[in-house]
């Protein structure tokens, strides 16, 4: 039997496309031999990704860990960097607290289980097989698989960072376009807060985020930065360690690649084709910053199902994408060099500690309702944080 549409991955963008599609009369298959299954991210799921899959999860479709607060702090302090008070001392750590509706963490086994669960009772299919080979033609699609061979009108990469139908259709990602995630699942602890510190050096973050029976812990840095997966967990080891953030848990190693991006990378990407389309990570839609996915995979997925339902071409998609999706990325890689920067970082968690309006827009930025496009204003009405904002742009 040939499908309408074959999707290559059950993640989110994956399952999320094949929910949609099949609600809507599709025939849609998922091939993935291992959704779902534990990931090496944070867990985080913003409102608005939340707010996206109002239609096929019920509230207790998946254990959550509500987010009550965000604890901010950085290592890189400069004794000698200005402050926003001189008076002030030495603010390293600067607590958030959030609204009920910021940020959930989930074991994403959990939430990825919930979103396919979704996607099987509105009709779709799954084949718990791994896809060898992507051929397109005139005809249509051809998919080899460890299991059999499948036809498709249609075939949807949403098969992750290394997509094996990215590598088929397009080109796969330069190793500068890709970050390594990495860490540690801390088994027997947990919390109502997330902690992030905020690094220079690389430039990024370290992370633990409280899942329901475990912290996710972690670091991430580009994959050309010179700094090895057993380098950066023997740095968040030591941050373990050191803040304490884990008593006696035991730890579990992780590691997974992510798509980072710059600027001039989402002006060109490769979304759709004759018969094909990529989504979510497969597409590189993740953001450079925080290296959040889900809302942007969840959201590329509508946008595809939308696009086939409707008969469009393709393209449609790939200009849909770029407009409300890659814009917004393209603003947060332009940002990025600077948002890491030693003299920002300091000014930030000051003006955190000391600013009702600044913490507001942190609260925005962690649930995902601060876009790129108006940061710049919103911080500089701040007027604690504008000295911050000419650091970033400097």
């Amino acid at each position: 039997m040939r499908d309408d549409v074959a999707i290559v991955g059950a993640g989110p963008a994956g399952a999320r496309a094949a929910f949609v599609l099949a609600r809507g009369g599709a025939r849609v298959t998922m091939f993935d031999p291992s959704h779902p299954r534990e990931k090496a991210c944070g867990g985080g799921v913003t409102g608005r990704a939340l707010a996206l899959v109002r239609d096929a999860l019920a509230p207790d479709a998946f254990p959550r860990t509500i987010v009550r607060a965000a604890r901010f702090t950085t290592c890189d302090r400069n004794p000698t960097a200005p402050r926003l008070h001189a008076a002030d001392g030495a603010n390293d750590t600067a607590t958030v607290t959030l609204d009920a509706d910021a940020l959930v963490v989930a074991s994403r086994a959990s939430f990825d289980a919930a979103l396919v669960n979704a996607a099987l009772r509105a009709g779709a299919g799954l084949v718990r097989a791994r896809a060898t080979n992507v051929t397109i033609d005139a005809h249509g699609v051809t998919l080899d698989t460890t299991a059999d061979r499948f036809t498709a009108d249609f075939v949807v990469g949403a098969d992750g960072a290394n997509s094996l139908v990215r590598r088929r259709v397009a080109s796969p990602f330069r190793r500068d376009q890709l970050s390594i995630a990495t860490g540690f699942f801390a088994h027997g602890a947990t919390s109502d807060e997330i902690v992030i510190e905020l690094t220079s050096d690389p430039p990024g973050y370290i992370w633990s985020f409280p899942r329901p029976d475990h912290l996710a812990i972690g670091i991430c840095a580009q994959a050309d930065a010179g700094i090895t997966a057993a380098g950066l967990r023997t740095r968040t080891a030591r941050w373990i360690d050191r803040t304490g953030v884990a008593p006696h848990a035991a730890l579990e190693p992780y590691s997974w690649p992510i798509p980072s991006l710059t600027a001039s990378d989402y002006e060109s990407l490769p979304l759709a084709g004759a018969r094909w389309a990529l989504a979510g990570d497969a597409a590189g839609l993740v953001d450079p910053i925080t290296r959040e996915g889900i809302h942007f995979a969840l959201r590329s997925a509508d946008i595809l199902a939308d696009t086939l339902m409707s008969a469009s071409e393709p393209r449609a998609y790939a200009l849909s994408v770029r407009d409300e999706l890659g814009s917004e990325l393209a603003r947060a890689a332009r940002l990025k060099a600077g948002f890491f920067r030693p003299a920002f970082l300091d000014l930030m968690i000051d003006a955190l500690e000391q600013s009702a309006a600044v913490r507001r827009v942190m609260v925005d930025l962690v649930a995902g309702r601060q876009s790129y496009a108006t940061l710049k204003w919103r911080l500089i009405k701040t007027l604690e944080v504008g000295l911050a904002w000419r650091a970033l742009t400097a």
